[in-house]
């Protein structure tokens, strides 16, 4: 990937150039099977760029009450959308990954799905759907079919109706594999709630029904899991010595937890270490002016969050050493970084 000479940045490197001795970021490396000229929208995943750009939910997450028309722009987390932001200069898509009931793996954000019935709202929790009425909320693939309307239910508890510019049918996970150009990295985030304590049985049946997907259909496509489950994210790194598994964090910058793991920035520096896992993915205002945080534990460092939708945001984590950055707004941030 080529990148534009960063804006004056104030602060030092985050991070020290060391080796990672365990896995790689890329896992397996980011080539091409022959070797062929594919572009050079394509050709800045084939190599380890300076800073690694990833589509959040495909070509943006959707703020349904917002104003900005680019968070409406195109359904997140479907087919649709993880196409279009392959179209710009970036190296992975995020996916957010639950299993229904009937042990489907399938890419949605929410812990909830909501829908309006008679004028009454509806709402069920992702996990307790089996496939098939997963699937049958908003558009349908085949023309003449109608679903159940989509609604959105925000953490304040105000209910928007699903309404995007261009809108698409949810998906799993199997046909996001089987839909999307090979060369498209995933980073899969391993949703669970926050509000439910888990068993390790419960945990490993959820990830072992993911990791069949993955193994069934990855094919050498680049991917990492991440997740804010600091039990899941240990766990997965004990199943697979495959991909690199990343612990998210909001760094302590929104709220406070019970499970102390997820509270701070040191908190999760502890954990992956803890579980040899290969590096944080954090709120992006929680590493801002305090680079010295994560400074020499061996750990690659990825952000998310609405600064990351700044160019001069962006900018200045590339002068800081940060590795990659999870994005919106993908046509800007890509023309902006990227020649």
């Amino acid at each position: 990937m080529a990148l534009k000479a960063p804006q004056l940045c104030i602060f030092p490197k985050l991070l020290q150039d060391q080796d990672y001795p365990t896995l790689p970021f890329f896992c397996p490396p980011l080539m091409t099977e022959d070797g062929d000229d594919e572009g050079e929208a394509r050709k800045c995943r084939h190599k380890w760029p300076k800073l690694v750009l990833i589509g959040h939910r495909g070509n943006g997450m959707n703020m349904l009450q917002s104003s900005d028309i680019r968070m409406r722009a195109i359904k997140e987390n479907s087919i649709l959308s993880f196409n279009t932001a392959a179209q710009f200069p970036i190296d992975f898509v995020e996916l957010d990954v639950q299993v229904t009931k009937d042990d489907c793996p399938v890419i949605f954000h929410d812990n909830f799905i909501v829908t309006h019935d008679k004028g009454v709202f509806i709402e069920k929790r992702v996990t307790d759907l089996k496939l098939p009425e997963f699937l049958s909320y908003g558009p349908q693939k085949h023309l003449g079919e109608t679903g159940m309307p989509l609604f959105r239910k925000m953490k304040d508890g105000r209910i928007f109706e699903w309404k995007v510019e261009k809108d698409a049918p949810l998906c799993t996970l199997q046909e996001a594999f089987e839909n999307l150009e090979h060369s498209l990295g995933f980073n899969m985030e391993l949703k669970f709630d926050d509000h439910i304590v888990y068993t390790e049985r419960q945990l490993k049946h959820v990830l072992q029904v993911i990791l069949q997907v993955v193994n069934d259909y990855a094919k050498g496509r680049p991917i990492f899991f991440s997740t804010f489950q600091p039990d899941a994210a240990l766990l997965i790194r004990k199943m697979q010595s495959s991909y690199p598994v990343y612990f998210l964090t909001e760094g302590g910058y929104h709220q406070v937890y019970v499970d102390a793991r997820k509270n701070s920035l040191e908190a999760a520096v502890k954990v992956c270490l803890a579980g040899g896992l290969q590096g944080i993915i954090s709120e992006v205002s929680a590493i801002l002016g305090n680079e010295t945080r994560i400074q020499g534990n061996n750990l690659r460092l990825l952000t998310y969050g609405q600064l990351n939708n700044m160019v001069k945001a962006v900018c200045l984590q590339l002068q800081m050493g940060v590795d990659g950055v999870i994005v919106d707004l993908v046509q800007e941030i890509t023309d902006a970084v990227c020649d």
